[in-house]
């Protein structure tokens, strides 16, 4: 594939960073680790639709009815819900930051961060007219894809209130990660015993969680709160286990929509 080559703002890398042409002549960018993984990012959306170990094993699930035609979302993935989370507000819900086109920001400020990552990308988002009609706030909202030495994913987000009266402004925020497992029913999530959810499939209700791992029989739609850093998910059939690390985000979704 041919395509412009990024260099990472951090200098030398033994990683490559590559923007190609995706579906539907949609650019993306291309993560490559030299041990083997990879992801992918479409500056769609910010828009992580793959990453894979070092064995090539696929860890996001892509739905094969997604549709890469703007101004639909992709389905599957790393979809960035911005500035709202679901109904959480007057917008359409999950926001509009996953169905505009981002820009590659070559010269990012400094990044504190303790990964030793060298392959990543930073990306950009600006407020257009159009969002500015429907949620009047202006802002610099910056995305970092990195893939780290081991593999590793992470997504750094950062939004700046560049209002220019200082004007502060709220919104919720969630990266919707849809993780690669095999049998539901052979799924677990350890992590979140003993706390407070709110079941979106009972108007929100507030429940505490009862059982000392979380698995699946039927559709599952709970926003646990005050989450800890640290979050895993085990899936028995694979012999995988995903650990989620966060900081600063205190909730954590899980969703699984059964057999529809």
């Amino acid at each position: 594939m041919s395509g412009e080559k990024l260099t990472p703002s951090s200098g030398a890398s033994s990683g490559s960073v590559d923007v190609v042409k995706g579906i539907n002549g949609l650019d993306k960018v291309v993560l490559r680790d030299p041990r083997g993984s990879s992801a992918e990012v479409y500056l769609y959306g910010a828009h992580v639709t793959s990453w894979k170990n070092d064995h090539g094993e696929e860890l996001l699930f892509v739905s094969n009815k997604a549709i890469f035609k703007p101004p639909k979302p992709i389905r599957g993935g790393i979809p960035i819900c911005f500035p709202q989370f679901s109904n959480l507000g007057p917008l359409d819900g999950h926001g509009f930051a996953r169905i505009r086109f981002w820009s590659i920001d070559n010269s990012p400020p400094p990044l504190q961060t303790n990964t030793s990552s060298k392959t990543f990308v930073d990306l950009i988002l600006k407020p257009s007219e159009e969002d500015a009609r429907v949620w009047p706030h202006s802002y610099e909202y910056r995305l970092r894809v990195a893939l780290g030495p081991a593999g590793e994913l992470s997504l750094t987000s950062r939004v700046r209130n560049t209002n220019a009266d200082g004007k502060p402004f709220s919104f919720t925020f969630a990266y919707h990660t849809y993780f690669s497992v095999s049998d539901i029913s052979e799924v677990r999530v350890e992590g979140l015993e003993t706390l407070d959810y709110l079941d979106n499939l009972q108007h929100r209700e507030r429940f505490t969680e009862q059982g000392d791992a979380l698995t699946f029989e039927s559709e599952v739609d709970k926003i646990y709160l005050s989450t800890p850093t640290k979050i895993a998910i085990l899936d028995h059939e694979k012999k995988r286990t995903f650990v989620v690390r966060k900081e600063g985000l205190p909730d954590a979704v899980v969703w699984n929509p059964w057999d529809k």
